[in-house]
């Protein structure tokens, strides 16, 4: 496939992310995604829209930084936009960005302000600066061993404060986030974590009432000068409840929420962001305000919610930082529907209330999966695609109940 464009995305990582951002360039300019993974994995190995390469020192800084010159040095004619798709890739390019070629564009803050957004202790901090509503949070530190108390009772939410370090332990029996629904269970998983090595300060907070339907997702672009241009706000109505895909978004549908949507702007350009911001916010109805988990600062792995709305975030990138266009401030108000299950999990597991609405939405061409997608479609592809689909349905029969609604 010719790439007859002055541009290509080079993108790390090989998650459903990765294949995202590949399917939004393929969809809006044809072209293939070069891709640096760890894993001749789905979905990202034996695409046709992603030349992708399998490095398994992807992490190492200092091979990340080869692959990213080795591309430059391939296609000299060709900006590079330098993408990560995790936050172990974006801090890695954030620390190149001013060392890469000079063909390279890495669409990313200072690193120093990096490192102090991914660290959620940091996150929290500028939340209270700014008004940012956030759960009730007690920062735990290695030290206080199981001499300390915390001024709300179960269920306990703990969750690291630098996921960096804390998924390079490489143990494979951590969680993502743990949710503790006694004092001595809440021990145990503090105690757990810092025996896997992990040596920062852990998060605990209070849990928030809700299942998944009052959770949300907040993704924005803030072009190089740092002015916001784009705010899709997504609600989520599903997610993951497997061990290690817990927290990951499996359906949502697009609202718009302009109080909330102008508060973060305000925060993001006092910081002056540049790039893809993606918050997870959880409604709390007993006082009826949005609070914010963290922020992530790249697209998120549930992206193509966004494209998928009809706002490619390939587009954005493009207009931005290839044409130097003056983007036009907007929030997404379409509605439209995400999803990363089969339509069996779809209607079993989200709330009856939105049922209708979903089901107009398919009907209207509004419903989008994102492995789902006839540019990539082979025989081979397809059948990938509904193992997929079937393990979906498995992993959410052995660990999610369906709504009592």
């Amino acid at each position: 496939m010719s790439n007859n464009h002055p541009f290509l995305p080079l993108v790390f990582g090989g998650d459903i992310n990765v294949y995202s951002v590949a399917r939004a360039f393929h969809e809006a300019y044809g072209i293939r995604t070069v891709a640096f993974g760890k894993y001749p994995s789905f979905p990202c190995f034996n695409s046709a829209i992603i030349d992708y390469r399998v490095c398994p020192d992807n992490e190492d800084e200092e091979v990340f930084r080869r692959n990213v010159r080795a591309v430059a040095d391939e296609f000299p004619d060709k900006k590079i936009i330098l993408l990560g798709c995790g936050d172990n890739y974006v801090q890695m390019a954030a620390h190149f960005r001013d060392l890469a070629p000079s063909n390279v564009i890495a669409p990313y803050i200072d690193a120093d302000l990096l490192d102090k957004l991914i660290n959620k202790e940091e996150f929290y901090a500028l939340c209270d600066q700014y008004g940012i509503d956030h759960p009730a949070t007690f920062i735990y530190d290695k030290s206080m061993g199981h001499n300390f108390s915390l001024p709300w009772g179960p269920p306990y939410i703990a969750k690291p404060a630098e996921s960096v370090t804390y998924w390079a332990t490489g143990d494979t029996t951590l969680a993502k986030v743990y949710i503790c629904h006694s004092w001595e269970e809440l021990l145990q998983s503090l105690d757990h974590v810092y025996a896997a090595g992990y040596q920062n300060h852990m998060i605990l907070q209070e849990f928030i009432p809700g299942d998944d339907s009052y959770m949300r997702v907040l993704t924005s672009y803030s072009d190089q000068n740092a002015r916001v241009t784009t705010m899709c706000l997504g609600h989520v109505l599903l997610e993951e409840h497997s061990p290690h895909g817990i927290g990951n978004h499996a359906v949502i549908l697009t609202e718009y929420c302009e109080e909330l949507e102008l508060k973060i702007k305000g925060l993001l350009e006092a910081l002056h962001f540049v790039g893809f911001s993606n918050f997870d916010i959880k409604y709390d109805r007993r006082d009826g305000k949005y609070k914010a988990f963290e922020i992530n600062c790249r697209q998120g792995r549930s992206n193509y919610y966004i494209t998928g709305s009809g706002h490619n975030i390939a587009k954005l990138l493009v207009g931005d930082l290839i044409e130097h266009k003056q983007l036009p401030f907007q929030m997404v108000t379409e509605r439209s529907l995400w999803r990363m299950v089969p339509k069996q999990v779809l209607f079993r597991y989200t709330p009856k209330q939105y049922h209708e609405e979903m089901r107009q939405l398919i009907k209207a061409g509004a419903d989008h999966h994102s492995l789902v997608y006839s540019g990539d479609a082979s025989l081979k592809r397809r059948l990938r695609v509904c193992k997929n689909h079937l393990g979906n349905i498995k992993r959410f029969a052995k660990y999610c109940k369906p709504p009592e609604d």
